[in-house]
Order: C-alpha cells, then sequence, then structure tokens
C-alpha cells in the first residue's frame, strides 16, 4: 500500500464525534450548514454553551476549529461571527480555479490508483449513499458536505501532488459550497457523478478520470448558480 492509501486510512474518510468538543463542533457546523446561523451573525459564546449544556471552553474550540475551515470569523472585541456567504465573483473564481487543479488531481489518480486506495475511495463513496441515517435533512446534507469533501481529497492524496491537495484543501472548498443551496438535488446528482469517476478509477482510465472531474465540477458549478439567480 502506497503512502497516500496509508494517510488516507490513518486520517480516516470521515470524523465522527469522540469528544465533547467534537460534539459541540458537529452541533455548531450544522447550524452554519443550514443557515440556521445567518451569514455574518454573531456566535455568542455563553449562549452556544447554555443551548448545548456545556462550559465555554468546547464552545472556544469548536469554534477555533470552524474559524480555521472559514465558517467563522473572530474580530477583536466583537467575537465570533457566522462567515459571509461566497460571492458571486468569489464564486465564479473558485469554479475557475477548481477547474484548472482537480481534473489533473483526477488524472494522476487514475495512474498511482491501487486496490487498496480504490477500496478507500470506494467505501468513501458507499457511506455518502448508504451511510447511517442521520436523525433529520439538515443532518444528512450537513454530513454529506463533509463527506464530499473529504471523498475528493482522498482523490488528491492519491494524486501525490502535495501543492496541489493542500492548496484545495486549505481552501475548504466543499464547506463553503455546500452553504449555497440546501438542497437533495445537490446531493444526488453529485453521488452519479462520483460514481462516474470511479468507474474511470476501476479501469484505471486516466484521460476518462480527467474528463469525468471536470464534468463534475461543471455541472455541479450549474448547479449551485441559482443560488445568485
Amino acid at each position: 500500500m502506497g503512502t497516500a492509501t496509508e494517510e488516507i486510512a490513518a486520517k480516516g474518510l470521515l470524523p465522527r464525534p469522540a469528544s465533547m468538543v467534537d460534539g459541540v463542533y458537529d452541533g455548531i457546523y450544522e447550524k452554519l450548514m443550514s443557515l440556521e446561523i445567518a451569514p455574518g451573525a454573531r456566535i455568542p459564546i455563553d449562549v452556544i454553551a447554555r443551548d448545548m449544556n456545556v462550559s465555554q471552553t468546547p464552545v472556544r474550540e469548536a469554534l477555533s476549529r470552524l474559524e480555521r475551515e472559514g465558517l467563522v470569523r473572530k474580530a477583536h472585541l466583537i467575537g465570533y461571527s457566522a462567515a459571509p456567504l461566497l460571492t458571486r465573483k468569489q464564486f465564479d473564481d473558485l469554479y475557475t480555479f477548481r477547474l484548472l487543479l482537480e481534473p489533473e488531481g483526477a488524472r494522476l489518480a487514475a495512474l498511482r490508483m491501487t486496490p487498496e486506495a480504490l477500496a478507500l475511495l470506494e467505501a468513501a463513496a458507499a457511506d455518502m449513499g448508504h451511510g447511517a441515517a442521520p436523525v433529520d435533512r439538515t443532518s444528512r446534507y450537513s454530513r454529506f458536505a463533509r463527506a464530499d469533501a473529504h471523498f475528493h481529497d482522498a482523490i488528491l492524496q492519491i494524486a501525490g501532488n502535495e501543492v496541489i491537495r493542500s492548496t484545495l484543501f486549505n481552501q475548504h472548498v466543499h464547506l463553503h459550497l455546500f452553504r449555497l443551496m440546501f438542497h437533495t438535488r445537490v446531493t444526488q446528482e453529485a453521488l452519479e457523478e462520483h460514481e462516474n469517476l470511479l468507474a474511470a478509477f476501476r479501469a484505471g482510465d486516466a484521460p476518462a478520470a480527467q474528463a469525468r472531474m471536470s464534468e463534475h465540477i461543471a455541472r455541479s458549478r450549474s448547479r449551485l448558480l441559482s443560488a445568485f439567480e
């Protein structure tokens, strides 16, 4: 098994609550993704702690983690607030950026694919479509956004180009995009496109993997574009 595969396995495809901080993080994350906490709204630590029946310490740690992901912002003397949604210009720039890098990442991943790495990607895709059902639609959608991010990151880990991977990973692309539209069409069509990608990886067809990733990103852009209409 290659080092990229080992890294994916060690990292885990999906984070699951293992501590109070993880639970608090998940609770705030879902509210941000579903826009229950409105973009730009303040996030008072004391109110969150009271609502979740925890001390302020895990809330601060969870918000610090969400700040690193760009979902919340911290201002001096003001505290934390929900990040604003992407503007149309940011949205267009982000998709131009993705189209430059991710298809090449998929091509490289197909060339370096091993049976072990493919099995991990298959498991990630299955988890998105058939994992343990969250209690409500909000949880399911929020969970899919995170799973989608891990699926794409796993492809880039297999590709082996750390410049491409770290550049995209640090943008937290999928978390920001999924905040734009809370709709099941987004998840169902993405699952079908992921399956097309997996078919190319199973065949070891690098040009097809590159083309399928380009199509996936272009269709994702079309789905989410209506958020600006």
